[in-house]
């Protein structure tokens, strides 16, 4: 099942490789408000190494070589196709890797900054993906992606608390999924129900500070206390003192 799974996603990204920009790219969307949110602790805690991983076609990487010249820039991504148009915008290869983050071929501790914007609900196993980020990680580790607690209406989102709290969301979305447990879209490929949440305890345990910021416009003024239930769209910063 795990390898339908994953020639379902890498014909999607083989697919959409040449119109993935197009697709995908929105100025201001969520995860350029991440690479601005990021760029302000790289500032604040004098950084000088970055690790994006599932980097795609280049966006963050190329965010950070423009902005920081001078700092070691890495980007990794399974899609050899998605690489290639990296290049084309001029990142040099040596800098990027074909790979996946469920083994990262980096040793323990090489970046003070790990990252990954909109990937990890593309992941069967997102869990095992931040592992390996909190290893290669020295300072800090950012991770920018759904929330599925703050979709939906106020109170479809407490069900989904409550449900996933008390161990059944896993049942239910295997229900609502018709047994496959990932949805597939033209939009957005083949993705699985996440929520940055699911990989807060393992952060809170490696982190010193734990801040959670919401990366999409709301009118909810409350998504700025606490996210949990009031933003769809948010990024967490585990930071290291």
């Amino acid at each position: 099942m795990r390898q339908k799974n994953k020639h379902i996603q890498m014909q999607y990204y083989e697919k959409t490789a040449n119109q993935y920009d197009k697709m995908h790219l929105k100025p201001k969307d969520e995860n350029y408000v991440s690479l601005d949110y990021i760029s302000m602790f790289i500032d604040l805690l004098s950084i000088s190494s970055v690790l994006d991983i599932g980097c795609g076609t280049g966006r963050g990487v190329k965010f950070f070589l423009e902005r920081y010249p001078s700092i070691k820039v890495h980007g990794i991504d399974p899609v050899q196709k998605l690489l290639s148009k990296a290049e084309q915008k001029g990142i040099p290869s040596d800098i990027l890797t074909r790979g996946n983050g469920y083994s990262l071929p980096f040793r323990d501790g090489s970046f003070d900054v790990v990252c990954t914007l909109g990937v990890l609900h593309h992941v069967k196993y997102p869990n095992k993906v931040v592992k390996e980020m909190l290893r290669v990680a020295n300072k800090a580790v950012f991770i920018a992606d759904g929330n599925r607690f703050g979709q939906g209406s106020k109170v479809v989102r407490v069900v989904k608390l409550l449900l996933y709290k008390t161990g059944l969301w896993g049942v239910v979305n295997f229900i609502k999924t018709g047994g496959k447990g990932y949805t597939v879209s033209e939009d957005d490929g083949l993705a699985y129900s996440y929520s940055v949440f699911d990989s807060y305890q393992l952060l809170a345990r490696w982190a010193d500070r734990i801040i959670f910021i919401p990366t999409k416009r709301s009118n909810d003024i409350a998504s700025w206390f606490h996210p949990l239930l009031t933003a769809d769209c948010i990024m967490i910063c585990a930071i290291r003192d």
